[in-house]
């Protein structure tokens, strides 16, 4: 995994929820042009059971890109979306539809939620703010009448 695939999970993790992931479907990074660019569908963990005892989680896209040669070198922009609710039987659907559609050998990494928070590091934790000192009685100085 090279830089910037482990830069786009970061930024999922900060969107989505570092503990929420359940599993990324990554499709193969792009580069055309100098530019890097890739996508991945993202399913938290199960937001809603229907009656029938279904699961559902929320869908989200993400996509990044990234610019490697010219006067723009090194500009990042990604996006996470939530896009959908649904059962992970629909996500593993949607993303086999994705790969049928662009016609390649291509196929989308599935990383679990376990992978996926081995992978990319935890969120550190707040710094506990300081304790305040505790107010000291402070002798009135000594006045002197005039």
């Amino acid at each position: 995994m090279n830089e910037t695939t482990e830069r786009f999970l970061q930024v999922i993790a900060d969107t989505v929820g570092y503990d929420h992931v359940s599993e990324v479907h990554l499709f193969p990074s792009l580069k055309q042009g100098g530019v890097e660019s890739g996508l991945a569908v993202v399913a938290t963990n199960p937001e809603t059971v229907t009656p029938e005892g279904v699961e559902r989680h929320v869908v989200y896209t993400a996509r990044y890109r990234c610019v490697l040669k010219g006067p723009d070198r090194g500009k990042w922009d990604a996006d996470v979306k939530a896009e959908a609710d649904a059962p992970l039987v629909t996500v593993d659907e949607v993303v086999r539809g994705v790969v049928r559609r662009s016609g390649d050998e291509v196929h989308a990494e599935r990383i679990t939620g376990e992978q996926f928070r081995s992978i990319v590091p935890a969120p550190a934790a707040p710094e506990p703010e300081p304790a305040s000192p505790e107010p000291q009685d402070t002798p009135e100085p000594d006045t002197v009448p005039e």
